[in-house]
C-alpha cells in the first residue's frame, strides 16, 4: 500500500532553501593564521598527491586505457586548481598589497599600490577557479564511469571479471 505524500512537503523545504540562501563563495576565507596555513598546506599536499598519482598511472601504463586516462586528466586539472586556489588565498589573506572589498553581492572593489596594480588582473583571473575545478571533477566522473563499465584491465583491482 502506497501512502500519499503531498507535494507540499517537498516544495516547502525547497522554497525555504531558495529564499533563505546565503551567497556561496568560490573561495572561502579562514580565520586566524593557523587555519590559513593548514589550508594552504592542504592545497600543496593535494597537488603533490595528484602529481604522484599521475606518475603512478604513467609508470603502470594504465593511461593507455580511456578510464585511467581521464583520471590522469582530472589529476592535472586538480593540480592546476590547487595552484590557483593557493594563489587566491595568498592574494586575499596573506599578502598586504591587494585590498579586496565587497561592495555588494555582484561587485567587488580592488585596490593596490602603484607597482602592484598587475595583481588586480591576476586576482580576477585566478578567482575563476571553477574553470579548473569543474573539468577536474568531470574528468574524474567520466574516468570512474568508464572503469565501472569495464574499461580497465582485468586483475588490477584484485579480482577478475567473468
Amino acid at each position: 500500500m502506497r501512502l500519499p505524500f503531498p507535494r507540499f512537503f517537498i516544495a516547502l523545504p525547497a522554497a525555504l532553501t531558495a529564499l533563505l540562501a546565503q551567497p556561496a563563495l568560490a573561495t572561502q576565507g579562514h580565520g586566524a593564521p593557523e587555519g590559513l596555513y593548514a589550508h594552504q598546506f592542504a592545497h600543496v599536499f593535494f597537488a603533490i598527491s595528484m602529481g604522484i598519482l599521475i606518475y603512478w598511472l604513467r609508470r603502470a601504463r594504465l593511461v593507455d586505457q580511456p578510464g585511467w586516462r581521464h583520471i590522469q586528466f582530472s589529476a592535472v586539472f586538480f593540480i592546476l586548481w590547487n595552484i590557483d586556489a593557493f594563489i587566491v588565498h595568498m592574494l586575499e589573506e596573506q599578502l598586504a598589497v591587494l585590498a579586496v572589498t565587497r561592495v555588494n553581492p555582484w561587485h567587488i572593489s580592488l585596490a593596490s599600490p602603484a607597482p602592484y596594480t598587475w595583481l588586480q588582473y591576476l586576482y580576477i583571473v585566478v578567482k575563476l577557479d571553477h574553470l579548473l575545478c569543474v573539468p577536474a571533477m568531470a574528468f574524474l566522473f567520466s574516468g570512474l564511469r568508464r572503469l565501472r563499465s569495464g574499461g580497465s584491465r582485468p586483475g588490477l583491482h584484485g579480482s577478475t571479471r567473468t
